[in-house]
């Protein structure tokens, strides 16, 4: 394994779904419910809305990378949205990914061209690579 730069600590407790999350310099420190469209009584957070605000942190991170690699000036009103979705699988459930970055000011080409490469240089899209469907919209 490489060199570890840095490396973030989430506990969960309690019941899973039903429980309690926090990280290990507790700035994380939430209740997690299951959401009413799987069954639960929702009110709190829950697995897939972590992930996916991470997912956008990350990813908007490596658009901005992927522009200034290219020579490319994002603004700064551009945004990442990702929608992370529950769905039904063979054996039970599996989640899949709608990465939309919004980018004014820019052509659709170009804007189509730094959502790709921003998909290969993210670590979460290196990380879910051929393990989850992850579609890539830009608007502008």
């Amino acid at each position: 394994m490489a060199d570890v730069i840095y490396t973030a600590e989430a506990t969960s407790t309690g019941g899973g779904r039903d429980g309690h999350v926090r990280s290990s310099d507790g700035i994380i420190d939430q209740d997690v419910k299951m959401p009413p469209a799987l069954g639960g009584p929702g009110g709190a957070t829950n697995p897939e809305q972590l992930f996916a605000a991470a997912y956008a942190a990350c990813f908007h991170g490596a658009l901005r990378l992927a522009a200034r690699k290219r020579g490319v000036t994002v603004s700064d009103d551009a945004s990442l949205t990702a929608a992370v979705s529950v769905t039904p699988d063979d054996t039970t459930l599996t989640v899949s990914a709608v990465l939309t970055a919004h980018l004014p000011g820019l052509d659709q080409t170009t804007a189509d061209d730094l959502l790709a490469f921003a998909h290969e240089l993210c670590p979460y899209s290196k990380a879910t690579r051929g393990n989850i469907e992850v579609q890539l919209k830009a608007s502008i």
